[in-house]
């Protein structure tokens, strides 16, 4: 059941379950806190798991124009420090990934682990910054077309039918976002920060899970990052939705990840 707590006059929606040792989930863009049920119900058992509606995602309304990743990051900690916790592992898919990172740089004392699912630490190119612009305008013309178009474009294309169900309940939960919570999203991905520094100089665990073929983010750059890190890399034969396409494979992972 989700709980709320209050951060500038809005309410975070945030869940909790099971007991022990915390892992705190953080959706990406375009979805919800509900994307890790499968997993909440297997790390439940053995420890405390948190997930998290984003600003601007699920249950939790907008805070404004643009949601960086540090503004983000802040309504993670109100979460935190409602729970009391102390020490955690956070484990972020994409934009929740770069909200991991905010949050580790900002809070380095209460991260016991830092997982990157189909993410990177590097921010964004000048191209990639074009295309967020590109994508503010189609939302902005038609958020249902995009909306569509774009979580479909997260699978790799041969997993578009295989997955048929999944893609049609992925765009259907992608559909609850405001027009405003995608553009503030879009706007705050676009300007966020490169945390590659962390791979390298954090004292905390790391694993960044890669697909082979994602289609959103370039596999030789996100393996260039871990050059010379003190960084664990899982590869997965998919595209950018592990969770559905790679599930079995990100369940071993994260477990090892966590419990080792």
């Amino acid at each position: 059941m989700q709980q709320f707590v209050t951060y500038k006059n809005i309410e975070i929606a945030y869940s909790v379950s099971g007991e022990g040792n915390a892992v705190v989930f953080l959706h990406g863009f375009l979805e919800t806190s509900t994307m890790w049920q499968p997993f909440v119900d297997v790390f439940s058992k053995t420890h405390k798991v948190i997930t998290i509606d984003l600003l601007g995602h699920g249950k939790t309304p907008c805070l404004g124009y643009i949601h960086t990743m540090e503004e983000m990051a802040e309504t993670v900690f109100a979460v935190i420090k409602e729970l009391r916790l102390r020490k955690l592992h956070l484990i972020g898919h994409s934009m929740g990934g770069y909200v991991a990172l905010a949050f580790a740089e900002m809070y380095p004392d209460y991260v016991k682990g830092l997982c990157l699912v189909n993410s990177t630490s590097r921010a964004d190119s000048d191209e990639r910054k074009a295309n967020r612009d590109r994508a503010i305008k189609a939302v902005k013309h038609n958020h249902k077309q995009f909306i569509r178009i774009a979580v479909s474009n997260l699978f790799r294309p041969k997993n578009r039918k295989i997955f048929s169900e999944q893609v049609k309940e992925a765009k259907k939960e992608a559909l609850t976002t405001s027009l405003q919570g995608i553009v503030a999203a879009l706007e705050g991905m676009k300007i966020r920060e490169d945390r590659e520094v962390l791979l390298h100089f954090s004292p905390y665990k790391k694993l960044i899970i890669v697909g082979k073929h994602d289609p959103i983010l370039n596999f030789d750059d996100v393996m260039d990052q871990t050059k010379n890190a003190e960084v664990d890399v899982d590869i997965f034969p998919d595209g950018h939705m592990s969770h559905i396409e790679n599930k079995e494979d990100l369940l071993f992972s994260l477990k090892r990840f966590i419990e080792q």
